[in-house]
């Protein structure tokens, strides 16, 4: 068997963590640095949302992704606060009542602060009337004018029923007036010897001889050609009052008119707008027909007393941009439908029954960002009922309407459609990278109206000039939190941790909520110290405690490890047993910790089984990671014979589940160890990716899997032959912490980059790897070879062993 030499490509301490030389950094304290107000590390991101600003076509709206920390919302505040505050600021929205269409209110446009102006204009026209016009009916020369015609009319009257009166006395008759009920009638009764007689009473006088039987006759004709004429003159007298109110209305529209005229031509001639001059028209036209409502009013009535009957003639000034300097800005926090749509309101009678008007139509951001910005979150908009339909078609048509929210769940009693308003809103959508996707993918207008992406990158190239700005950065923090000032060390050690967020030693992490944060709690525990400076100590300490408030399920997990509740072994050897490392996220942050991976090997066809998978704790990317493991198995030891192999895989004490494919070299090392019957070395620990030719290829987590192999060592005591086995691609994520680099400095750890699972199992077993002969074989001794020879040996069985089962008479043949 042949033993490998000692590793010769183990990293040193100064491979496992980059070290902030002090004197990169330009500033001895960050009192000296200027805090930092511009953007730091996201210059992609700030190109692609400068152009979807700048670009004034339709559907060139942004979205932006990005992880949570690296700017976003406060970069494209910025951006907006910056904004060339020259421009034209948009125009006021006012809605006014139609009077064609009561329930459809009309719009009306007016450059920024005209709005205002109008509005007070029409509510002093009708204060104007409401004064003037009762001050007109007490005028002498108006009551004078309609005594007069009242007079005039009145004698028409009394000359109509004079002649009737004296053709009736004529005629033998008088005038009275008989009680029917609650009115009178208008009668004749004939008149004998000056004296009155009914009608029915002719006769018998005819018959006392009082009278003749001739004059009788004669007055009963009379009284039927009297009374036909009686009705005539009577709806005479009626033509002549309705002729009378006639003329009243017109001497109340001569009189009153022009007041009403003066009063829409101050107004018009102030406001020289076609959509003005328009509404205006019809304002003259509705006050001209409702001169009673004006006539009712008493003179104790207060002028400024508001009352429904004019309502009608009130301006709802929908979006104000009196005060508006530019393009407005609207950062909507709350994207809920009414709050970004606006609402019809209601007030409700005593039978429940909600009555609207225009006057209660109430704007929305969306619509108060109009010819401006707005900005909201992508996940706030999609959650809210509406939102994003709404959305989406007013950005499509650049057309907005706005809907009654009660409308779209509930019953409603009154029904109101505003008019269209034409929107030129650009929207600015914060979310991360999925919900750019899933919208992408599943929804065809969002990529109509979204046509700038922009991406917020979660780090940046480590620079001296990247420093700087870290620097500067933690002066604004340490300005706006007023904390203490932080020294060059505080600074350096910052640095690392940033290059320790990033997961990479040339690499600066621009989470910069998470930077900040720990600004904040290194000033904390600085001053408990009472130092007037943070210093280096101050952020370990602080980065520490960060981690240690919700290390829990870490600690819990680390004693079960020590008491040997979860097995993991750090010393010996063991056939087909692996120590593989595993990183638990929880969230807030990620811990790494071994475990046991173990493989069996027998005679079969069912090649690898991946007993996770069979009892669904696997994940799809270890599925797939253990079919490349497959693959790889057959490729190299199964070209000049059957693969009558079945490994079975497992995580020991794994019950939540697996995936990812950093296992695969470990699994792989597992099942080479068992078939070539070659222990494995339980004081190293493997991670890392497989393909199928056997290269070994990085993977995520480095950092907190080598820490949590070493904190398990540490606990069961350090031998010094103590280990990681890593993937080469992963030696420039290192960012290691001190207490590992310290006990790698003094031998007592290990840690080695392979770049083929060759090298891994060499290192691992301790044996040679082994070359491919020329002769089709493996080196003898190997580790190959001993795996090659053990598959020939299961092909050889599996062979005789069918062929057995196949004989003739064979129950199972």
């Amino acid at each position: 068997m042949i033993k490998t030499k000692n590793a010769s490509n183990e990293l040193q301490a100064g491979d496992l963590r980059w070290h902030c030389c002090l004197e990169d950094i330009p500033y001895s304290s960050t009192a000296e640095a200027s805090p930092c107000d511009d953007i730091i590390g996201q210059s992609r991101a700030l190109k692609a949302i400068r152009t979807g600003l700048e670009i004034k076509s339709r559907g060139y709206n942004i979205f932006i992704t990005g992880m949570v920390g690296t700017g976003r919302t406060t970069t494209i505040k910025q951006l907006l606060e910056r904004l060339e505050k020259g421009e034209k600021s948009p125009d006021d929205l006012l809605f006014v009542n139609n009077f064609k269409y009561p329930d459809e209110p009309s719009l009306i446009t007016l450059p920024a602060g005209e709005g205002k102006r109008f509005a007070g204009a029409m509510d002093k026209l009708i204060l104007a009337l409401k004064a003037e016009v009762p001050s007109l009916l007490k005028n002498p020369y108006y009551s004078e004018r309609r005594d007069a015609i009242i007079e005039d009319q009145q004698k028409k009257q009394r000359t109509t029923i004079e002649e009737f009166e004296k053709k009736a006395t004529e005629a033998g008759f008088s005038l009275i007036q008989v009680q029917m009920g609650l009115f009178t009638k208008p009668d004749l009764i004939p008149l004998i010897d000056g004296k009155s007689v009914p009608l029915n009473k002719l006769d018998l006088l005819a018959n006392e001889k009082k009278i003749t039987t001739e004059k009788a006759a004669e007055l009963k004709a009379s009284y039927e050609s009297l009374s036909a004429e009686m009705e005539s003159v009577f709806q005479k007298l009626k033509d002549i009052d309705e002729e009378t109110r006639s003329l009243l209305d017109q001497w109340d529209r001569d009189s009153i008119t022009p007041l009403i005229k003066d009063a829409v031509a101050d107004v018009r001639s102030a406001f020289s707008y076609s959509e003005v001059d328009a509404y205006l028209a019809e304002v003259e036209q509705s006050l001209t027909g409702k001169i009673e409502l004006f006539k009712s009013l008493k003179k104790e009535d207060k002028p400024v007393k508001e009352t429904e009957d004019f309502l009608e003639y009130r301006v709802n000034i929908f979006v104000d941009n009196s005060d508006q300097k530019g393009p407005p800005v609207i950062m909507e926090t709350n994207p809920t439908y009414v709050n970004l749509f606006g609402s019809i309101e209601y007030s409700y009678a005593l039978g429940g029954i909600g009555m609207t008007d225009f006057t209660k139509i109430k704007a929305g951001s969306f619509i108060k960002a109009n010819g401006g910005y707005l900005v909201i979150n992508a996940i706030d908009a999609l959650v809210e009922p509406g939102v994003w339909t709404t959305l989406k078609r007013s950005l499509r048509n650049q057309e907005f309407e706005i809907q009654n929210y009660l409308q779209l769940y509930l019953f409603s009693a009154s029904r109101m459609k505003p008019e269209s308003i034409k929107c030129d809103v650009k929207v600015v959508m914060i979310g991360d990278a999925y919900i750019y996707s899933l919208l992408f993918e599943m929804d065809e207008d969002f990529k109509k109206i979204f046509k700038i992406k922009a991406e917020f990158d979660s780090a940046m190239p480590r620079t001296m000039e990247a420093m700087a700005d870290f620097a500067r950065f933690t002066s604004k923090i340490i300005n706006e939190d007023n904390l203490l000032p932080m020294d060059k060390t505080g600074m350096g050690g910052l640095v690392e941790y940033a290059s320790r967020v990033a997961g990479k030693q040339d690499k600066l992490s621009t989470r910069f909520h998470i930077i900040a944060d720990v600004i904040r709690e290194a000033s904390f525990w600085a001053g408990r110290k009472g130092r007037k400076e943070i210093s280096r100590e101050d952020v370990d300490k602080a980065i520490k405690e960060r981690f240690e408030r919700v290390s829990l399920i870490e600690d819990k997990i680390q004693e079960m490890i020590e008491d040997g509740t979860i097995m993991i072994d750090t010393q010996g050897a063991v056939i087909g047993q692996v120590n593989g490392l595993s990183v638990y996220d929880m969230g807030q942050f990620m811990f790494g910790k071994p475990t046991r991976i173990t493989a069996r090997t027998a005679m079969g066809r069912a090649g690898v089984i991946n007993i996770e998978r069979e009892a669904d704790l696997s994940g799809r990317t270890h599925n797939k990671g253990v079919l490349i493991l497959a693959g790889y198995l057959r490729g190299k030891y199964a070209k000049d014979k059957p693969f009558a192999l079945s490994a079975s895989l497992a995580f020991e004490q794994s019950y939540g589940g697996v995936d990812g494919d950093s296992a695969t070299v470990a699994e792989v090392c597992a099942i080479v160890s068992s078939l070539s019957d070659l222990p494995v070395r339980q004081d190293l620990a493997v991670t890392g990716s497989l393909n199928q030719k056997g290269e070994v290829q990085p993977i995520g987590g480095v950092n907190e899997k080598i820490e949590g192999f070493f904190e398990v060592c540490r606990a069961k005591g350090l031998t010094g032959t103590q280990g990681v086995v890593i993937p080469v691609k992963n030696v420039k994520n290192l960012m290691l912490g001190q207490e590992v680099v310290k006990a790698v400095e003094e031998g007592k750890f290990h840690i080695y980059p392979v770049e083929t699972i060759d090298e891994a199992l060499e290192l691992l077993i301790g044996v040679e790897a082994g070359r491919l002969l020329e002769n089709g074989n493996y080196e003898e001794g190997t580790i190959n070879y001993l795996v090659d020879a053990e598959l020939k040996r299961l092909a050889k069985s599996w062979k005789e062993f069918a062929g057995e089962q196949e004989k003739p008479g064979d129950p199972s043949s």
